[in-house]
């Protein structure tokens, strides 16, 4: 499913325009992104939570020329889905 797949399923489930869906989901999107830059988690019970994981740095390996390369520690979004997300 791509974003215009998304927000048309959206639209139809709550009874919106695509443009109001669509609306709402960059919403969606933009406050989650600022709320991690921030450094909170957001948990939607029954979704799931996003927050952010620390990655050290470490010593990869380059794979057509083997040589090492230093990779350095970043921040990645984690998401832990919800008890309710079994499939």
């Amino acid at each position: 499913m791509n974003k215009n797949d998304l927000v048309k399923a959206m639209a139809v489930k709550a009874g919106l325009t695509n443009a109001d869906a669509r609306k709402a989901l960059d919403a969606f999107v933009n406050v989650t992104e600022e709320t991690l830059k921030a450094g909170e988690k957001i948990s939607l019970v029954g979704f799931g939570t996003f927050g952010i994981a620390e990655r050290k740095a470490r010593t990869g390996l380059n794979p057509a020329t083997k040589a090492k390369i230093k990779i350095p520690a970043k921040k990645v979004v984690k998401f832990k889905p919800g008890a309710n997300m079994a499939l």
